[in-house]
């Protein structure tokens, strides 16, 4: 580790959080002696905090306070993980329904966050301090697995709106201390991929972060381009939020020259398992409960694919119990020879955000169309089919909040994006059926 990643790690970094009211510092140096426990002892932890989370929120949270009584559940009598299926799921419905009743009212830093999900359902939820900095910490502990650090230069690429949107002067600052530099995913054209490219190549970062999809196009923009990226001392590429598929894996660790390194999370969830370099997903075990169920909700055995179920046991502001995230995974069986006691997740299956094209030929991410569709009243699944450059259908179930001018704005927004000329059909439908295979794409370019 270098003097100055080395400071900003151990002085600038725990400031910052220091100022944001987060103790991320002291739950990493935690999760650090925690991943090394044998896997008896962190159930036991897991369990101890499940039983504190369960008592707090069932005491002090609305909603959860009606929905013990109504099943009878009492937190006191909770004797082992097993016990959470007595609960019914949370469901993203379920949270739109009920979302001021959810918080907690002694709740500290709320903050406001949405997202469209793997199923393209639009959610609106809320995240406190307590959360962040646990989610802050895992992603710091499986960072340093890699023998990277805060500090460490770092590129990101990415798409969220909530980074594209904040670039002031003290966050700007704040990321020129910290090395870290970001690159806007949502649009992918010719001269911005070459722009991507040169900053890559002039910062010489570290490591990397972002789409899988994104950073393979990059990537492969280089190499047809004829510029070697293999050279530039990456070491490592994290990668999140879509599923990483082997040809991707591939191409990234070869013109990157760097390894590669999965995680799966995301806003509403929480950061729930990452890769450690043997090549394992580890869950984040001492924060989250996951479990697998099958299509009509009932728990399923290591080993057996179903719907991966989470239960965040920081999440006290704004509880996050038996939360159905809509993607299907499998628990490992065997433990991890790197060591660590957190369990596995053996697979995962069924996150997918494709790239779309606009009229002049520009690729960009799916994800600016979907932020186009999440925000928007009224809106309640939706899927994107571009038929052609010149053509994209767009399927919307609404419920009554949706207003009637919904319709031209998604339009207005969506040739905003692909050109003024492409045609865009808005089909307002009941439901909408999943693919052939089972699973839903709410991104599908056949351009």
């Amino acid at each position: 580790m270098g003097l100055y990643t080395s400071f900003v790690s151990s002085v600038l970094f725990p400031l910052h959080e220091r100022l944001k009211h987060h103790n991320s510092v002291a739950l990493r140096r935690e999760m650090e002696d925690v991943q090394w426990w044998p896997a008896e002892r962190i159930a036991a932890l897991q369990l101890q905090r499940l039983q504190a989370f369960l008592q707090d929120v069932g005491t002090h949270v609305p909603y959860y306070q009606t929905l013990f009584k109504k099943h009878g559940f009492d937190p006191a009598s909770v004797q082992s993980v097993a016990d959470l299926q007595r609960l019914p799921f949370l469901t993203k419905p379920l949270i739109r329904a009920n979302t001021d009743a959810l918080k907690h009212p002694h709740a500290q830093g709320l903050a406001r966050f949405n997202t469209g999900g793997s199923s393209g359902e639009p959610l609106i939820f809320f995240i406190g301090n307590k959360r962040v900095s646990h989610d802050v910490a895992a992603k710091w502990r499986a960072t340093r697995w890699w023998g990277m650090d805060i500090g460490d230069p770092e590129i990101v690429v990415w798409g969220s709106p909530i980074e594209l949107t904040k670039q002031d002067r003290i966050k700007a600052w704040r990321d020129k201390l910290l090395r870290t530099q970001l690159l806007p995913a949502f649009e992918m054209s010719e001269a911005r991929l070459d722009d991507f490219v040169a900053t890559i190549r002039t910062t010489r970062p570290r490591m990397l972060f972002g789409y899988p999809s994104a950073l393979t196009l990059i990537a492969q923009h280089a190499q047809a381009k004829g510029i070697a990226m293999d050279n530039l001392g990456i070491q490592v590429a994290f990668v999140t939020s879509e599923r990483l598929y082997d040809d991707q894996r591939q191409t990234i660790a070869r013109l990157f020259g760097c390894k590669v390194a999965n995680g799966y999370g995301g806003r509403d969830a929480g950061f729930i398992a990452h890769e450690c370099p043997a090549g394992h997903m580890h869950i984040t075990a001492d924060d989250i409960v996951v479990e697998i169920v099958d299509a009509q909700g009932n728990v399923q055995p290591n080993g057996t694919a179903g719907e991966i179920v989470t239960t965040h046991l920081a999440t006290n502001d704004f509880p996050f119990i038996r939360y159905r995230t809509g993607d299907i995974g499998v628990l490992g069986t065997l433990a991890c020879p790197c060591g660590r006691g957190l369990p596995l997740l053996q697979d995962i299956q069924g996150r997918s955000t494709d790239f779309v094209t606009a009229a002049d030929g520009t690729v960009m991410h799916g994800l600016a169309l979907i932020y186009i569709l999440r925000d928007l009243p009224g809106v309640r699944f939706f899927k994107v089919i571009q038929e052609s450059r010149t053509f994209t259908r767009v399927l919307v179930v609404t419920d009554g909040a949706f207003a009637p001018g919904s319709v031209e704005k998604i339009i207005t927004g969506f040739q905003q994006r692909l050109g003024a000329q492409v045609q865009v059909e808005v089909n307002l439908v009941d439901q909408i059926p999943p693919e052939k295979s089972g699973k839903f794409r709410y991104i599908v370019s056949h351009a």
